[in-house]
């Protein structure tokens, strides 16, 4: 892997210098500290260019490890450790800006760009130096990896197209019948595809790189699984609260396992649940410092007591926890809504899940697909210009949360009210011959899996 996500060369040398136990920052906690000397300036552009450069190399490592299937790729440790130093890295440039604000050389704001949320300093009067290069760079590092990534597929569209014109040139008259009959076949099977989806009358119903992730009709005993984060980038957030159970979507609940389980939320009955278990998580002192008002707000989860005096391990550090969680994901499909965010999660903090995953041992099933091309009322509208597909609406429409009642926004309560909703779903589709069920649904389990290759 030669170059970064941004297309630049990578030095090997650099990376194997950084100290991942230690920390890649250059504060040191006396310039953390409230009222001490420190060069402000300095400290945040260096920290700011180190995470620059590291989560460029995160993007390729993620894209070779599950791309490039030529090589037995065995071990994904690197990217976990480069990841965990990076999430602390990035609660040292919360410190400093804090610092900053404190000392009053800065206001703090927050602004939409693009993609990306960013960081805004603007100087008081009183600050000595210029803020210009040591502004939040994540939008144009956004921009710059798009711009790479679309160059490099700009360039094997041209390859492909130079192959296939040259092998043109040489097949003669009969080629081009070839051609026209191959690219109708093609055009056949998409429309097979979207017209699979389309049985149930959503208006939404289209092709998605989402469908890879719908469950097929024989789906039955499944994990449902939900993460609470400090953030949705996880490269930079540290997962707060894990929860997940069992349910089985066709055949009876198990005799022997134990009942009456009591939700947070004392109105969710236990019904067909099975298998609870909630995992607390820790965060790092220097995250405890800064704090974290929108999670408080959404999740009523305070990270400021959380910190190592809480006794809370952190999950990066939780070898067991994640060994545990890791084996419970590779025995049973695991369903999650918006799947891939918890997916993206556990590959960059449970030790074994993205080798795991690349060699085929897990499958994924994702209910917000579920709600986007099978669920007819959560077609687009005026208040929902991509239609209405959160947990919450999603659980709602299927009788599995009270219209009076919200998402709680913790592990094990919202995975409980996704797997109401999705066993009473597949049970209206089932009904109606529709979804898996219809002229387009597959046998077998479904959901997104690697293919196994060795």
């Amino acid at each position: 892997m030669p170059v970064d996500a941004q297309g630049r060369p990578i030095n090997w040398d650099w990376v194997q210098s950084l100290n991942l136990k230690r920390g890649i920052g250059r504060a040191t906690e006396s310039d953390l500290a409230p009222g001490t000397p420190a060069d402000l300036h300095a400290l945040l552009k260096w920290d700011y260019a180190v995470r620059n450069a590291v989560e460029s190399i995160l993007v390729q490592c993620s894209a070779t490890f599950m791309m490039d299937f030529d090589r037995k790729l065995s071990s994904y440790r690197l990217p976990r450790a480069l990841a965990y130093a990076n999430r602390r890295l990035n609660d040292e440039i919360c410190l400093l800006i804090d610092k900053g604000a404190a000392e009053q050389l800065w206001t703090v704001s927050s602004e939409k760009r693009g993609r990306a949320t960013v960081t805004v300093l603007t100087p008081t009067e009183t600050c000595p130096f210029s803020l210009d290069d040591i502004q939040d760079d994540t939008d144009t590092m956004l921009e710059a990896r798009t711009e790479y990534r679309n160059t490099v597929q700009r360039s094997k569209q041209r390859g492909y197209q130079s192959r296939y014109s040259s092998s043109r040139t040489y097949t003669g008259p009969s080629a081009k019948a070839n051609d026209s009959s191959h690219h109708n076949a093609n055009s056949a099977t998409t429309g097979n595809a979207t017209a699979s989806y389309g049985s149930t009358g959503n208006a939404q119903s289209q092709p998605d790189w989402r469908n890879a992730y719908l469950p097929g009709r024989d789906v039955d005993m499944v994990m449902g699984i939900d993460i609470e984060t400090t953030g949705t980038d996880p490269a930079r957030d540290y997962i707060l609260d894990v929860g997940f159970e069992y349910m089985n979507m066709v055949s009876p609940k198990p005799l022997n396992v134990m009942t009456g389980y009591r939700y947070e939320q004392t109105y969710y009955e236990e019904g067909d649940a099975y298998g609870q278990a909630r995992l607390s998580l820790g965060v790092p002192e220097h995250n405890a410092q800064h704090g974290n008002p929108l999670i408080l707000s959404i999740t009523g989860i305070d990270v400021r007591t959380r910190g190592p005096q809480s006794g809370l391990t952190i999950f990066d550090e939780y070898p067991v926890a994640q060994q545990t969680l890791l084996y419970r994901l590779q025995q049973l499909p695991y369903v999650a809504h918006n799947a891939t965010f918890e997916h993206n999660h556990f590959m960059l903090n449970v030790a074994g899940y993205a080798e795991s995953y690349r060699n085929g041992e897990i499958t994924i099933i994702d209910t917000l697909p579920m709600s986007k091309q099978w669920d007819p009322e959560s077609a687009p509208d005026e208040e929902h210009p991509y239609g209405n597909n959160t947990l919450d609406a999603y659980a709602k429409r299927q009788g599995a949360l009270a219209d009076d009642k919200k998402e709680r926004h913790l592990g094990l309560e919202d995975a409980h009210i996704m797997l109401v909703a999705m066993k009473h779903h597949l049970n209206t589709l089932r009904a109606a011959g529709q979804g898996p069920w219809g002229p387009g649904g597959i046998a077998g389990v479904g959901g997104k899996h690697c293919k196994r290759r060795f």
